[in-house]
């Protein structure tokens, strides 16, 4: 039987997965309210169609940061990619290139940037950053990203500490006996490929270390994570390229809003200084039209993806990356 919507990949993952896979996957923080929330409010939006016009030529084509994009739908960053495929980011990669759209490289992808930046010459790919306690540690994982072709440095923001994920808790699961990380070693450890620990996150790293970050890269900066007015008008502030309207899939701090109902607020608060983007239950075509009409430049979907790629790797992505750009195709065009 044919999948036919995100929703049908998901099922498809879900029996094929293992648990700790699955659950590490899906869940949330606490009673995940608001992962769940995220995907709620989007159905409480309803869309206000207008007939009688033109729409033999609809053009989903738009540009992030300077540089065009097929749709305005991209990759959001998440780790450990190899958990469902063996290629992991590398068949992200080549689905991403493929459809033309924007891959946000995560920090803690279980193949090394090179081999990710060597995949897919030609797409478009943004590196995350989770800063690290070792500043220099940080600045060698920027400038590789920079040197590798990577487009912009997104600075996850509400990570300072992992978000209390009761289902990994349940199953005691260890990433350290799954994975070994290729990219986080120090600049002193070179040759050394320590296991990953889900603790190196700087939590000391605040809105005046910015200037540091800028201070070592050209690179557009792009902080995702933002919920507020108030740090909204912060990033303006300080001179950031970009917002991502999230709150990590509901996986960090529970009862926070939903990202749809946050983007509203950020988007008046930047008064159309820098793009604003958004992550967080993203579903089917008429939710990319919906976070388009409030404001955003473009959406990224996290956990869909990983679906696609447990279904049928690259070619697996390439299909949800497809569906849903039709689906908004056909969204635009009936309303």
């Amino acid at each position: 039987m044919p999948l036919v919507c995100l929703t049908d990949f998901q099922a498809y993952a879900q029996e094929h997965l293992s648990k700790s896979t699955w659950d590490f996957i899906e869940g949330g923080a606490d009673e995940c309210f608001t992962r769940d929330e995220n995907m709620a409010a989007f159905k409480k939006i309803r869309l206000r169609p207008r007939y009688l016009r033109d729409v033999q030529k609809v053009d989903t084509r738009t540009a992030v940061q300077g540089e065009e994009i097929t749709a305005p739908i991209g990759i959001a960053p998440t780790g450990f990619h190899c958990l469902v495929w063996p290629d992991g980011e590398m068949s992200t990669a080549r689905a991403a290139q493929a459809a033309g759209i924007c891959y946000i490289t995560s920090t803690y992808a279980s193949c090394p940037f090179e081999d990710i930046a060597a995949t897919a010459p030609r797409g478009l790919k943004w590196f995350q950053l989770y800063m690290q306690p070792d500043r220099q540690l940080n600045k060698q994982l920027v400038q590789r990203a920079e040197s590798l072709g990577f487009k912009a440095l997104v600075i996850t923001v509400d990570a300072p500490k992992i978000g209390n994920r009761r289902r990994d808790f349940r199953n005691q699961l260890n990433l350290k006996m799954n994975l070994l990380l290729k990219d986080l070693h120090s600049p002193k450890e070179r040759y050394s490929m320590p296991y990953f620990q889900m603790s190196p996150i700087d939590s000391s790293f605040c809105w005046n270390d910015l200037s540091w970050l800028q201070s070592i890269s050209r690179l557009p900066i792009i902080l995702k994570g933002i919920l507020t007015k108030e740090d909204a008008e912060l990033a303006v502030k300080h001179n950031v390229h970009g917002i991502i309207v999230s709150n990590h899939g509901g996986r960090q701090l529970d009862d926070v809003p939903a990202s749809i109902d946050a983007l509203t607020e950020v988007v008046a608060a930047v008064k159309g200084k820098m793009e604003v983007y958004l992550d967080g239950g993203i579903r089917t075509g008429n939710d990319v039209l919906k976070a388009l009409a409030l404001g955003a430049k473009c959406v990224f979907l996290g956990r869909p993806v990983l679906w696609g790629l447990a279904y049928k790797g690259e070619h697996g992505v390439e299909e949800v990356l497809n569906l849903i750009k039709n689906e908004f195709h056909t969204s635009m065009t009936l309303t």
